[in-house]
Order: structure tokens, then sequence, then C-alpha cells
């Protein structure tokens, strides 16, 4: 009998394609299939021409791609660049902690209700450890380790260099990962602390506009939530 399309013969596949996978890596990434943390393997093959499924000519590569160990369902290399809830928890954390920080230094550390509210909104945000004492003694350190200052960036004269630096390394790899609610209670958290005693001084609106600015929120959104915290709700 002639074989369908050239290939099959009485329901037996005479030649076909075989991808053959190799693992060159593993870990554990977020499964957009599964919606969770799952470990994977990264993954790269080579196409070969089977004839009665045995693999005889390569026919190219494949891949790589990243597999899920769950479900198996296979994604392309960036999918890796999405964090892990775990590491977004912990990117979260240290974002709410930075802003902290820089509105602390950038509007001084001399109100107990200013370190009041500081320390319970890093709480807030999962570390619940912090303590007054702590973000004071930090704030301190960093004031006497400030960096040079080229009088060009207003968020490094109103909190210092390292602490301006910071704000920039830590946000703007967040940001992509958030929504933009998500990105507003970021800075919102950071508005908070500043006006827990009185209006903000033209430091902390030099930190808090970096934080938005970070945070790829536009100038006239980030101008609008700082207005809008001011007004109780």
């Amino acid at each position: 009998m002639r074989a369908a399309k050239g290939h099959r013969a009485r329901g037996l596949r005479i030649y076909g394609i075989r991808t053959v996978w190799d693992t060159v890596g593993d870990g554990e990434f977020f499964c957009p299939c599964c919606g969770g943390d799952r470990n994977y393997r990264r993954l790269t093959g080579r196409h070969r021409l089977t004839v009665l499924g045995l693999p005889l000519l390569a026919r190219g590569s494949a891949g790589p791609v990243v597999a899920c160990a769950s479900c198996g369902t296979h994604f392309a290399p960036d999918t890796l660049d999405h964090p892990t809830t775990t590491r977004f928890s912990a990117m979260l954390r240290e974002a709410v902690h930075t802003v902290t920080l820089a509105v602390l230094a950038a509007g001084g550390t001399t109100s107990r209700t200013v370190l009041e509210t500081a320390a319970a909104v890093v709480r807030d945000a999962g570390l619940d450890d912090c303590s007054q004492e702590q973000l004071f003694t930090i704030v301190e350190v960093l004031a006497a380790d400030t960096g040079p200052c080229d009088g060009t960036d207003p968020a490094a004269e109103a909190c210092g260099a390292a602490l301006a630096i910071e704000l920039h390394e830590v946000l703007e790899p967040l940001a992509p990962h958030l929504a933009v609610p998500g990105r507003e209670a970021v800075l919102l958290r950071g508005a908070r602390i500043a006006l827990a005693d009185g209006p903000y001084t033209q430091a902390e609106r030099h930190v808090l506009t970096t934080v938005g600015s970070a945070l790829q929120l536009c100038p006239a959104d980030t101008a609008k939530l700082l207005e809008a915290a001011r007004t109780p709700s």
C-alpha cells in the first residue's frame, strides 16, 4: 500500500522529525502556566530525521528553552527574567526600606513621630524586626559617608549620593514587574513618612520625585499623588 502523505503505511510512521533534548542548567523560576514558583530545566535540542523510529540524520538545532518540571511546558529563555515570588517579595521589601531611608535622610530623624511612622511602614512591608533605633542608626551612618555630590542631582543633595544611587538601583529593576497601583503604593508610603511631621520640605519633594521617576511614573502623576497624599481621605 502506498504511504499516506508519503510517510505513513498501514498506520505505521515511516519517517519523521524527533527532537532530542539535553539539560544544560536548572533552577527555580516563576512558571506562567502553573502560576507559581517551580523548578525548571534549561534545555537545548537537536532535530533528528527518524526512519521507523530510529534517529538517523541531524536536521538542525532547537532551543534553548526553559521547561517547567511540574507541567512540562516549554518557555522562551526570557521567562527567567521574571522574578520568583520569593525574590519579588524581597525586592519589594528592599524598595520600601530604601525609600524610607531616603525620606528620613532628606527630612531628618529628630521627630519621634516620623521615626514611628517610618518603622511602621517598613514593618508593614514585611521587615517585622525593624525598629526606630535601627532606622535612626542607618541614616546617621549614611549621613557620615554620603559620597561626593556634583550638584546636578537634587535627590543626591537631599539625601546623599549613596542613597540617591541606591534608589535607582533598587527601584528601577522592580518597576517592570509592578502594576501601576503597586508602584504608586511604594511612592505613597514614602509620602506618608514625609508628611508625618507636617508639609513636605523641598528636600523631601526632591527625593519623592526621584522615587516616582525610578518607578516609571510620569512626573505629572507623581505630582498628583504627592498632592493627594496631603489630603486626608
